[in-house]
């Protein structure tokens, strides 16, 4: 019997075989490795004290949070923290990680 080199069934008779792209790395699926890492950020961010707020604005406020953060270097999330401490008035607590 001829082997065929679309026939992928018989994967003994391609185990030597090549295949294009990158090696798996770990044994989990992708989804799997993005739910574990999701879950070891938010113990990092839990350790550094910090919490997850959820707002939603308006696109134009997003697009002028954007301009602002770039202008300044900073992260969205960095530019919008500034602002509530600044409008608080509050320091925030310092952490050592």
């Amino acid at each position: 019997m001829a082997k065929e080199q679309n026939d992928r069934t018989t994967l003994d008779l391609f185990a030597d075989e090549k295949r294009p792209g990158r090696p798996r790395t770990s044994p989990l699926s992708r989804a799997a490795q993005l739910k574990i890492n999701k879950r070891n950020q938010l113990k990092r961010d839990k350790a550094r004290g910090l919490r997850r707020i959820e707002i939603k604005v308006e696109q134009t406020v997003v697009d002028a949070l954007n301009v602002l953060a770039d202008q300044q270097g900073l992260s969205r999330s960095e530019l919008i923290e500034t602002i509530l401490i600044e409008k608080l008035g509050c320091a925030p607590e310092t952490h050592s990680a």
